[in-house]
């Protein structure tokens, strides 16, 4: 397959298990390098269950079509409070994305 690995990161909120554990949450993503699709994905929620949900969620998403319909459906769906961390480590996964795609298209 040809694909890369991208990570976005977000503080967490307080109060959070995972805070426990990690400062940030990171978001990693295998993205199609042809169309930008997220092959796979996982992120530092605590638990396990969460973490595949994440990756439900995202799995199919091209983000050539930029970062704005997967952060809706994760807001839509995931109701816990790291909510807006994940929303930020998407943004940023987004960003390192675009990075990315132009030295590789460079």
């Amino acid at each position: 397959m040809n694909t890369y690995f991208i990570a976005g990161h977000a503080r967490l909120p307080g109060g959070m298990a995972a805070r426990n554990m990690f400062e940030t949450l990171t978001i990693t993503a295998e993205i199609d390098k042809k169309y930008g699709v997220i092959v796979s994905a996982s992120c530092t929620l605590a638990t396990e269950h969460a973490r595949i949900f994440v990756e439900q969620l995202l799995r199919g998403y091209s983000l050539n079509d930029g970062i704005d319909e997967p952060i809706a459906i994760v807001k839509e769906r995931y109701l816990g409070k790291a909510s807006n961390a994940l929303e930020s480590a998407l943004r940023d996964l987004y960003k390192q994305y675009n990075k990315a795609k132009s030295v590789l298209e460079a």
